[in-house]
């Protein structure tokens, strides 16, 4: 115990009945912001019709959609208002769209991880270009030509670098795996050039997490284990490590031959680019859900590069 103690930096008493509880706030510097695909050649204006579009999501993504307010839920994650709401959905019908969208419950929503992506998309596209609201479907004569979709943050609590190329099947959120799992989804998307498809780049994790006793974190050191706050900083050095290879020109879109494929990056929005970790996160820092701020943010952000990468793809006429 007294080694414990030592180790800990407190007296023996008070790690051996562990009486002082420490919570924690992970920090993190992130690596060298990677470049981004450039639209600045296309107009941040509304496009010139309306374009139909569908945004597959949960939680995070349905508060972004919201009105900021009382929470008023039409389904499960899929709010009219919230208060941590963005007010993506409005923003978006201010600028012409036609939005629709699906969630958890859903044939097309139910799963969003990262692994989930290629069987959907391989399955149900034509479902997806046909979804209104979860599982209501659009007339026959109307099909979405826009699809948001992004996975939620647990897919940024990534286990290790992995192996090249990696398994797009998972199901070991490494990185490697989680690049093949995009990457095997561009066949797919090539095939729809007439469709444009955004992936928003999973949400940031929080920085704060519950607290620990110092006996715990004593005994931790001792058999040389990772507290809780180096297990938080490795994940996100590691997420930050995907995040910047799904966006730049050299990494999951260099050499793809359409302008129908397009990467917002809702990550890096909610990091501010002073971290790995959000920047906006509620409870105090504790909850992994963006405040009302930052989503009001990446929303403002989100539709004007919509609306170049529509003009990018050919659509806005």
């Amino acid at each position: 115990m007294k080694a414990l103690a030592l180790v800990a930096g407190v007296g023996v008493a008070a790690v051996a009945v562990g009486l002082i509880p420490v919570g924690g706030t992970a920090h993190s510097v992130p690596t060298q912001p990677a470049p981004k695909v450039d639209l600045s050649a296309w107009s941040a204006d509304a496009p010139k019709r309306a374009p139909a579009l569908v945004f597959l999501h949960h939680s995070v993504g349905g508060q972004l959609l919201a009105d900021p307010g009382p929470s008023r839920d039409l389904a499960n994650s899929i709010h009219v208002s919230h208060e941590n709401g963005g007010g993506l959905r409005k923003l978006l019908e201010g600028q012409g769209y036609r939005v629709h969208e699906a969630s958890y419950g859903s044939k097309v929503a139910d799963n969003t991880d990262l692994f989930d992506w290629l069987p959907n998309f391989s399955q149900n596209m034509d479902r997806i270009l046909a979804t209104r609201f979860n599982d209501e479907l659009l007339p026959e004569a109307e099909r979405n030509e826009i699809v948001l979709f992004k996975s939620c943050y647990p897919n940024n609590r990534f286990v290790g670098e992995g192996t090249l190329p990696g398994n797009p099947a998972g199901k070991e959120l490494t990185v490697a795996n989680a690049r093949a799992a995009l990457s095997a989804l561009l066949p797919l998307f090539e095939q729809r050039p007439h469709v444009l498809f955004v992936y928003l780049t999973a949400p940031p994790n929080a920085p704060g997490y519950p607290r620990e006793r110092l006996a715990k974190l004593a005994i931790q050191r001792v058999l040389g284990r990772q507290s809780t706050a180096q297990v938080l900083e490795a994940r996100a050095r590691l997420a930050r490590e995907f995040d910047s290879w799904v966006v730049a020109p050299t990494g999951w879109l260099a050499g793809y031959p359409g302008k129908n494929v397009v990467v917002f990056d809702y990550y890096d929005v909610l990091t501010g680019g002073q971290s790995n970790f959000s920047a906006y996160p509620t409870d105090e820092g504790m909850n992994n859900h963006p405040d009302r701020v930052g989503q009001a943010k990446a929303a403002q952000q989100l539709v004007g590069f919509l609306n170049r990468a529509v003009r990018r793809a050919g659509l806005s006429e």
